[in-house]
């Protein structure tokens, strides 16, 4: 199930919330910044990395101050590579496989938080999310969180439809 929401990212009740990061776990945007000053020094402490992280890849934290437990972080550009479309449909990919390896079933991310234009945002984080594999079940639910109404309008058509 995908659901649209308007709530501050960090203090939504879900299992894991996603973050955007380049290779090392930097923060990608104003939604991952948010997100890491929320998180307290016990969040800062789980981001620290000693090699480069492979774009498109996902890495789980624990949520540190953060009302969900974990943190799913996106690896959509590096210092080498920049953010597209691809490397960011990797990486929501590997994080849906990693919130399936941890069993957990409420996950959420902003839609302004992937370093993508909203519909183009919308679209990965529909059509990825719809991919996954369903075996376990896990996760089953997808919040997708937008900063104002007008965002809605950037979801809804691939909620009914699927990609354009």
């Amino acid at each position: 199930m995908i659901r649209v929401v308007e709530h501050a990212l960090a203090t939504l009740p879900v299992d894991a919330l996603v973050r955007a990061a380049d290779d090392q776990l930097r923060p990608v945007g104003r939604a991952s910044e948010a997100l890491d000053l929320e998180g307290g020094a016990r969040f800062a402490e789980q981001r620290r990395v000693v090699t480069a992280l492979e774009v498109g890849s996902a890495v789980i934290t624990a949520g540190g101050d953060l009302a969900a437990e974990f943190v799913l972080h996106v690896v959509i550009q590096g210092q080498e590579r920049a953010c597209t479309r691809d490397t960011v449909r990797r990486a929501l990919q590997s994080a849906w496989h990693r919130a399936e390896g941890w069993q957990l079933t409420t996950v959420a991310a902003a839609l302004s938080g992937l370093g993508l234009p909203a519909a183009e945002a919308a679209i990965m984080l529909v059509d990825t999310f719809r991919q996954r594999p369903r075996s376990t079940g896990f996760p089953s639910e997808l919040h997708i969180v937008i900063d104002h109404p007008d965002e809605r309008s950037a979801v809804e058509p691939f909620l009914r439809n699927g990609s354009p």
